[in-house]
């Protein structure tokens, strides 16, 4: 990832599903721990204490429970900010590896334009 942001947040697990869910708006724990190769009970862990300082809140759909940031805090909205100008900053490289992956169904039809690594 990237170094100075693991530096600012703590950890490089904090860095992640903070730039996760400011790139995708929402996520859940196995689809962010699967995107940057973290364990799934380390990436809860980081959830849970995010969601307690109200930064994040959560919902629960079937039986997944999905995070995005509380609309409501006003930490949330400048570290959005911040966020937002580190996303449009970062590499190339590190851009398509991490923040490319497609969130919806692809349109039925729709062929393949490129097979991903």
């Amino acid at each position: 990832m990237i170094p100075a942001l693991e530096a600012i947040f703590g950890n490089r697990t904090a860095a992640a599903v903070l730039l996760f869910l400011e790139n995708y708006e929402a996520g859940y724990a196995s689809s962010i721990a699967k995107t940057y190769g973290i364990p799934v009970s380390v990436v809860q862990d980081q959830l849970r204490k995010l969601e307690a300082a109200g930064v994040l809140v959560s919902r629960t759909v079937g039986r997944t429970r999905v995070f995005e940031f509380n609309p409501r805090s006003p930490t949330a909205r400048r570290l959005r900010e911040f966020l937002g100008a580190e996303l449009k900053a970062l590499p190339n490289e590190i851009t398509k590896d991490y923040f490319r992956e497609r969130q919806r169904p692809r349109r039925t039809g729709k062929t393949l334009e490129r097979a991903r690594k």
